[in-house]
């Protein structure tokens, strides 16, 4: 219920403790403004991490090979491991009723590029069709490679817009004939990849084309698949671990690999790296909120240390209110309103001033860990929270100190 004289008392108590009170809400608004900067660098993390996991298909699975490192069968160390079609095959057929996409490579670095009189130097990589999306590549013109291209070992390129930009100028593309380490491509598509123009600088050619063109044979550079979706991410990642580790013991026998060698086949497993990454976040969190409330816990004990210099300056008025028939739940209100009052106006100005600081200064935050730091809705409305809870611990003890404060005690006070 509003009781006008109430707020009276507050603002004129206030009023003859300026410095006090700002002081004191200055203790609370820094907790505030601190917990909710620290949250929002930890959302920034995390979307700085999102983001790179955004650059190829989310559930990713890449396999290539290296050396061996162990003797194993008679086998000396140091053989250099080969993936070939069969070892493709043998994963496709082994897992088809599992595999969204997949697609083996084969590439080569710095295959010289011409179109006319422009010139350039980027990666040529034989895929399948699939690779569009292992790669989360989106086409501004043309198709992609398809399994017609597969099975007639066509000259077509995909290029990327960097590429398209470097070599066309602006202009159309789609139709032209590009020359490959000196062989001429058909171009076909044009794509453009969320990892930027590091992504863009490469043309796709098929892979049976790939293999031809380079005296390859069957030999691949790696292997890349993507596993049905889940209804979970914890289904997900299971599935994934039990995916790779099955591909890498195939692998591993097929090849002669000793099965404790960890260099010979290689395995990455984005949603293993997600989940790595994802709990080292929820870490930081809980960090960043243990920090936040522990400078919110120091200004709420200002604020409790102000409340009980203010009940001890007004334990004669107290005594005077219980002598006249006062309950000691309302000198308890009495006191718990101002402290909460006092809180809450400090922490709302704390809270306000980082959301403003956020808006302003977030977006343009774009580190390749840290991207548009920022609050939602959730935690703004926990941090309102916080402030009545804190504001209400900060004004109990010296409420409760106050309510049992004896009438004839408090009158004898000086």
């Amino acid at each position: 219920m509003f009781n006008i004289e109430r707020w009276q008392e507050i603002f004129e108590t206030i009023r003859k403790n300026k410095l006090r009170t700002f002081l004191t809400g200055l203790s609370v608004a820094s907790g505030i403004f601190i917990l909710v900067i620290l949250l929002a660098i930890g959302q920034g993390m995390q979307n700085g991490i999102a983001k790179e996991f955004e650059d190829d298909a989310a559930n990713r699975i890449s396999v290539w090979t290296g050396v061996t490192s162990e003797e194993y069968k008679g086998l000396n160390p140091g053989r250099r491991i080969q993936l070939d079609n069969q070892d493709y095959e043998l994963a496709e057929n082994k897992n088809i009723d599992k595999l969204e996409y997949r697609s083996g490579v084969y590439s080569i670095w710095g295959g010289l590029t011409t179109y006319k009189n422009e010139t350039g130097s980027y990666r040529i990589e034989g895929v399948r069709g699939d690779y569009q999306f292992l790669e989360n590549e989106t086409l501004v013109a043309g198709r992609y490679i398809n399994q017609k291209d597969l099975n007639e070992y066509e000259k077509v390129a995909i290029i990327g817009n960097r590429v398209y930009q470097d070599l066309f100028k602006g202009k159309n593309a789609v139709g032209e004939y590009i020359q490959v380490t000196g062989v001429k491509f058909k171009v076909v598509g044009i794509y453009t990849d969320p990892g930027g123009e590091r992504e863009e600088t490469r043309v796709f050619i098929p892979l049976t084309t790939a293999q031809r063109v380079f005296n390859a044979g069957d030999r691949l550079r790696s292997m890349v698949f993507t596993l049905e979706q889940k209804d979970n991410f914890e289904e997900a990642l299971a599935a994934s671990e039990a995916f790779s580790q099955q591909l890498e013991t195939d692998l591993k026998t097929r090849h002669t690999v000793a099965p404790t060698d960890e260099r010979a086949i290689n395995i990455n497993n984005s949603l293993e790296n997600a989940k790595r990454f994802y709990d080292l976040m929820d870490m930081i969190r809980y960090f960043f909120w243990g920090v936040g409330i522990c400078t919110i816990i120091a200004g709420v004990v200002g604020v409790s240390n102000i409340m009980l210099i203010i009940v001890k300056e007004r334990t004669k008025e107290i005594g005077i209110r219980k002598a006249i028939g006062a309950q000691p739940l309302s000198i308890i209100g009495m006191i718990l309103h101002e402290s909460i009052f006092v809180t809450a106006i400090a922490g709302f100005f704390g809270l306000i001033f980082s959301l403003f600081l956020l808006e302003m200064v977030g977006p343009l935050i774009e580190t390749d860990y840290i991207r548009n730091p920022s609050v939602d809705f959730g935690v703004a409305i926990t941090t309102v929270i916080i402030l009545v809870v804190a504001g209400a611990i900060a004004g109990f003890f010296p409420a409760y100190r106050a309510s049992n404060i004896k009438p004839i005690v408090a009158l004898r006070d000086e």
